[in-house]
């Protein structure tokens, strides 16, 4: 017996020591890969269980153990003096709220975690990362806002300042009104960070009551975003300095598209902590000087002009020349409440080389493989003092200017813009003499959005398709907002980004990018009517209507389905209930709605203010039918927000007003003699809401007449309504006439852009005005959740639960699908032939189950690959 005993307790001893069979990768705080500065006084903490041996299947988290301390030297160590949770038994892993110490400002959290399998293993500890707290009071602000009073160009600032003892850390918190680049010791102290802070609603501005689209000048809530930057390594012990440049950004701005905020200001804190563990704050204020730089243009629409020869020698170092450096000034401070800039900034995401570069007479004409936003960027370039160099960049849309003035180096020079980005596939550089193709690069900049999944199927258009999308939307995404078109307005219209956000989110990672766009949207909601405008921040030139506001509503159903924050959604319900009580104030005495927003200047009726759909090939529905289709959409994503937050009598209202308003629509605009709602797009709103049983065939059966026989097989839509177009018309047994559509290569089509060498998306179908707008984006959705048939459900939100229930098409004959889900990575694998299923294989991350639809049969899986054929339709397991 007393051998057995032992046998047993080595037994146990040996299996606790036994590695489980999970990986712990991709922790995540608030969304966000290590990032600089929170906020959140109780940060929610995320990370992915991958499997060791895909082989293995049923694999699950079990328990978990965070650790946090307050220096990586600590948690190495095993001294965790913030937080070590234990064991937690639990399959959560996204969202967990830090539950230590309570947090300070300025505090540095380093943190890993340990998974148990489903058998009770630990797994390795995960690698370290880390966060770090912002300044939680107002209080902690010590600094200045500064301003150097100049009508044009950059200007520069800078501070000197003694330290005398050894620093052990020094984080500076730095924003701006416009765009800042932050210098020590001559370093740029930012990172790859550029075109920072990002976009906000910053202060007050007079004359938004006025104007072609006037609104009340009323919003929730102004706000400013802060960075934090470790500068440590930057500060040497004596004499040190710390440089500013400043770009209007959208804080001023010449063009009519902008509402100017003030004159650029600049906020900055060193936080020092000694070795003795005394702090001292280096802040921005009247003691800091400003300079003119050798940026004599900045604006986002302007250009930039750089003349090289107005440099300052070593302006941002300790021992720089300082008699023609002139005191600050005090700077009229933004209203806005300065929050954490806890969302991703701009940067540069891809580098291109040229792919054709000639010369015609003296200008060089240097092409790129696609279009993009961002700049090109000169490479040791040669020229006489004085001597101006010129680059037009290709856009059928206004560009701003750029001119580079040399300083004549005999070592060559460099330049890049700062403070703006242009769009194009080409350009032409004029004024220089010798230039090779070595020597130009063109840089993408946009906000570093990282693709997260994969498409690819057997027909090259549909690949190209949404290639091209992808390069669209990431073009319209600057300083953390999506925008209609990256040349022309770079505005954040609300409409176009609720429809493509579906998309975006089934493609890349973009749950930080929309955790900051939703807050804008409910800082710019006006606080009395719940009115949600047609831009966010707003800006006095975004027309748009009834789908625009609803990005309200639509945006955090969408974003609480595919990451599943039930505390965005928390944040997001009240202005939701907001936004869908001011829609209630434009119903008809026939129970639909029409809205007719007036001028709050003119008190006329204003057009820009109420659109239905927009930019369809042949004509638009009827305005009243679009707006009552959102009003039925936002009481139903409302409805479903409250069941989930657990607001049954919320529930209940939402509801009802869905079920008037489906009762209404169908009840005013179906024509029973021709079983039609009406041609380009109604049909499918119609259907998309569910018509009654006893019409659903007739109306079926118009909707493929429409398209197939009336417009020869294409798509009929503007872009709101194409959002709906193809799911809608493959759930309704109409899956040849979705892919006839979406495969066109003529007018109207995406293929029909791509014949005429679009590597972006357009604005219109016919070309017209914008070459780059990704709004019939939303459309795309078919792609992963048709073809693929990935989707995720509301009752295991954040892919804990997924249905996969592929609709193979004739001429597509694989379809393979991946996305990096808060859960870890999922896949479908479609192989068809003639519209029949032949295999699929699916892979379940950890954490996540899923329903496997065959034509035959329903299977229910969870972690691991699984594989399905035609002539068994049997788990191959």
């Amino acid at each position: 017996m007393k051998n057995r005993i032992i046998l047993c307790c080595l037994l146990m001893v040996l299996s606790s020591t036994v590695r489980g069979q999970l990986k712990v990768s991709s922790l995540r705080v608030e969304h966000c890969v290590n990032p600089s500065v929170v906020d959140v006084q109780r940060p929610r903490l995320s990370w992915v269980n991958e499997p060791k041996n895909e082989r293995v299947k049923g694999q699950r988290q079990t328990a978990y153990r965070i650790v946090v301390a307050s220096s990586e030297e600590r948690l190495r160590r095993g001294d965790y003096d913030l937080w070590d949770s234990g064991r937690v038994p639990s399959d959560v892993s996204v969202l967990v709220p830090y539950g230590g110490k309570e947090l300070t400002s300025r505090q540095d959290c380093y943190w890993k975690v340990q998974t148990w399998d489903v058998k009770g293993r630990r797994s390795k500890w995960s690698p370290v990362s880390h966060w770090t707290m912002g300044l939680l009071k107002p209080s902690d602000w010590k600094a200045t806002w500064i301003t150097a009073r100049q009508p044009e160009g950059a200007p520069m600032f800078r501070k000197t300042f003694n330290l005398n003892r050894k620093v052990t850390r020094a984080k500076a918190f730095v924003t701006a009104g416009g765009y800042f680049e932050l210098y020590v010791n001559g370093k740029k102290a930012q990172g790859e960070d550029l075109l920072v802070p990002n976009f906000t609603n910053y202060t007050t501005r007079e004359g938004l009551d006025k104007g072609g689209i006037a609104l009340e000048n009323s919003f929730t809530a102004y706000r400013v975003l802060y960075l934090s930057y470790d500068v440590t390594a930057l500060l040497q012990q004596g004499r040190n300095a710390m440089g500013a440049m400043l770009g209007d950004g959208f804080y001023r701005s010449t063009s009519y598209h902008v509402g100017s905020f003030g004159e650029p200001c600049f906020l900055c804190q060193l936080d020092v902590t000694y070795d003795d563990g005394t702090t001292e704050s280096i802040c921005t204020d009247e003691t800091w000087l400003t300079h003119p730089s050798s940026i004599t243009l900045t604006g986002v629409y302007d250009g930039e002009v750089y003349d090289a020869r107005l440099e300052v020698p070593r302006w941002a170092e300790a021992d720089a020349d300082e008699s023609s450096w002139k005191p600050v000034e005090k700077a009229i401070a933004p209203v806005g409440r300065l929050t954490a800039h806890t969302s991703p900034t701009d940067r540069i995401t891809e580098v291109l080389q040229p792919v054709s570069f000639e010369r015609q007479d003296s200008i060089y004409v240097i092409t790129f493989e696609k279009e993009i936003a961002g700049w090109i960027r000169l490479k040791d370039i040669k020229g006489e003092k004085g001597q101006k160099v010129e680059v037009e960049y290709v856009c059928e849309s206004p560009l701003g200017k750029e001119a580079y003035i040399c300083k004549g180096s005999q070592a060559g020079e460099t330049y890049a813009p700062r403070f703006t980005w242009y769009v194009f596939s080409q350009v032409k550089v004029r004024g220089l003499g010798n230039l090779t193709a070595g020597q130009v690069q063109a840089e993408a900049v946009n906000t570093d959005v990282p693709l997260a999944s994969e498409f690819r199927c057997s027909h090259p258009l549909l690949n190209r398709i949404n290639a091209i999308w992808q390069r669209s939307q990431l073009d319209n995404m600057h300083g953390c907002i999506a925008s209609d078109c990256p040349h022309r307005e770079r505005l954040p219209y609300t409409g176009d980004g609720q429809i493509a956000s579906a998309m975006v989110m089934l493609s890349f990672d973009a749950a930080a990018f929309y955790q900051k766009w939703l807050r804008d949207m409910r800082d710019a909601q006006n606080p009395t009517s719940g009115y949600v405008p047609n831009g966010a921040p707003w800006q006095p030139t975004c027309g748009g209507g009834v789908a625009w506001g609803a990005a309200m509503n639509v945006i955090p159903w969408e974003y609480y389905l595919q990451y599943g924050d039930l505390e965005q959604l928390r944040l997001c319900y009240q202005p939701m209930r907001d936004q869908l009580r001011h829609m209630l104030t434009w119903l008809t005495p026939d129970g639909t709605m029409f809205q007719q927003k007036r001028n709050q200047e003119t008190g006329e009726v204003c057009y820009w203010l109420n659109l239905g759909d927009w930019v369809p090939p042949y004509a638009n529905p009827s305005d009243e039918i679009v707006h009552t289709f959102y009003l039925w959409l936002c009481a139903t994503n409302t409805a479903k927000a409250a069941k989930v937050l657990g607001d049954e009598a919320g529930r209940q209202e939402s509801e009802a007003v869905a079920q008037r308003t489906w009762e209404a629509f169908h009840k005013k605009f179906y024509d029973k003699q021709n079983a039609t709602y009406g041609d380009f797009g109604p049909n499918i709103l119609a259907l998309y809401m569910g018509v009654p049983e006893e019409w659903k065939d007739a109306v079926v059966e118009t909707l493929r007449k429409e398209i197939m026989d009336v417009h020869g097989g294409h798509i009929n839509t503007g872009f709101v309504t194409t959002k709906f177009f193809f799911e809608t018309l493959t759930d309704y047994g109409l899956h040849d006439v979705a892919t006839s559509a979406i495969l066109k290569t003529d007018y109207p089509s995406y293929g029909h852009w791509i014949e005429q060498g679009a590597t972006v998306t357009w604005e219109q179908w016919d070309g017209q005005n914008s070459h780059n707008h990704p709004m019939f984006g939303g459309g795309l959705t078919w792609l992963p959740r048709r073809l693929a048939g990935v989707n995720v459900t509301p009752e295991g939100a954040g892919y804990k639960h997924f249905v996969v229930k592929p609709v193979p098409a004739v001429g597509v004959d694989t379809v393979y699908y991946s996305l990096q889900t808060p859960q870890g990575m999922l896949s479908s694998h479609v192989i068809s032939h003639e519209g029949k299923l032949r295999s699929l294989e699916v892979r379940v991350p950890v954490g996540s189950t899923a329903t496997i639809c065959l034509p035959s049969q329903t299977i229910e899986v969870e972690q691991g690959k699984h594989q399905f054929f035609e002539d068994s339709l049997a788990d191959s397991e």
